[in-house]
């Protein structure tokens, strides 16, 4: 058993951050699947925009689709759900066995509406109807104005992924959100069995606060971050008003570590895997961290539901002059421009590229 189905075993979901038609039609999505345990995928628009650019596999569908008169983002949200039905398909199994704990993927918005709740809410009811697979959840963010679209898409009965998240106190207000819609929907006699995960980035903050640290202290700030949000996750999970949801059949909005591909040559390519298993949580990895781990990682050990020394090493990195509470706000910030600027990127050469293949077939 390698180390990868080992942690799978030991409770932590691995989900694959990656998506491209070659994974899918190839068998690799399947060999992960079967060889390295992944039970489920996560994607975002960097990732569509390399396996749509760095492919020939959607040019005969770009065509069709321009030729149809859909705009370049009505283009997109086609040509990602045609490859995010696929492999939902895959997970269905996963998802039957687990009953729907796991087998998920994942579409965004479009990263413009950060800011903008009623537009996020429309879209994202959209795409979840326009999807028609139940295992798929809408990626909203965890920005202010995207907390209240979290609890009204709970609300409706859309399946939430919530990105953005860098510290506890905004994934406790993303689990708020997440409560407050299924109390809304307990109070109207709905279903309560509404799947979300919350997925709070890791080595950003490392990229970010390694020039202000000393070398004891360098790529130790996303961990204790990390440490923080798990204990937060555990306390909410463990109190008296989720655990009466629970008793109406309500799903715990598990914590999704994302960002945990090692950015810091320094350190191992598993580091942040070994450093944050944990039972009843996921890491979405990308390809080469996955195959690494399973390789040659090793299950660490679990993370303490109190935090362990996060606190402590928090105050030691704020006595070195970085003010945490101030990054986690600038890093959600320039968080919410990078995927702005990723998406202005895959638009651009989606267009560029339905002309080319247009021109091509005249």
């Amino acid at each position: 058993m390698n180390a990868a189905q080992q942690l799978h075993e030991a409770g932590q979901s691995l989900w694959l951050d990656n998506i491209t038609r070659a994974l899918l039609t190839g068998g690799q999505l399947a060999r992960y699947i079967e060889q390295a345990a992944v039970t489920g995928l996560t994607s975002n628009p960097s990732i569509f925009d390399k396996a749509i650019t760095g492919s020939d596999a959607y040019d005969e569908q770009e065509r069709e689709l321009a030729a149809g008169g859909l705009d370049t983002e009505e283009q997109f949200f086609e040509l990602a759900l045609d490859d995010l039905r696929k492999a939902a398909a895959l997970f269905k199994p996963v998802w039957a066995d687990t009953a729907g704990r796991d087998g998920w993927v994942s579409l965004e918005v479009s990263p413009r509406l950060a800011h903008d709740t009623a537009g996020s809410i429309a879209q994202a009811k959209a795409l979840h109807r326009q999807a028609a697979t139940p295992n798929l959840f809408i990626k909203i963010p965890g920005t202010a104005e995207g907390v209240p679209a979290i609890e009204e898409l709970t609300f409706a009965g859309v399946p939430v992924n919530v990105t953005l998240l860098f510290s506890a106190s905004q994934y406790r207000a993303a689990a708020g959100a997440y409560q407050r819609g299924l109390q809304r929907r307990s109070a109207a006699h709905l279903d309560l069995a509404v799947a979300s995960v919350a997925s709070i980035f890791v080595s950003r903050w490392d990229v970010a606060s390694v020039e202000a640290l000393p070398a004891e202290l360098k790529d130790r700030l996303g961990i204790a971050v990390a440490k923080q949000a798990y204990r937060s996750y555990r306390q909410i999970i463990n109190s008296e008003g989720w655990r009466a949801l629970a008793t109406q059949g309500a799903r715990p909005q598990r914590l999704l570590f994302a960002s945990t591909g090692t950015k810091d040559p320094a350190k191992p390519d598993t580091y942040y895997l070994e450093a944050l298993a944990a039972p009843e949580t996921i890491n979405t990895i990308p390809p080469a961290t996955l195959e690494a781990f399973a390789d040659h990682g090793k299950v660490g050990e679990m993370l303490p539901a109190d935090g362990g020394d996060a606190d402590t090493t928090i105050a030691k990195i704020e006595a070195a002059g970085v003010d945490v509470a101030e990054l986690a706000a600038a890093l959600q910030t320039e968080g919410a421009a990078s995927f702005v600027s990723a998406w202005e990127d895959l638009m651009a050469s989606i267009h560029s590229k339905a002309a080319a293949v247009t021109a091509a077939a005249s």
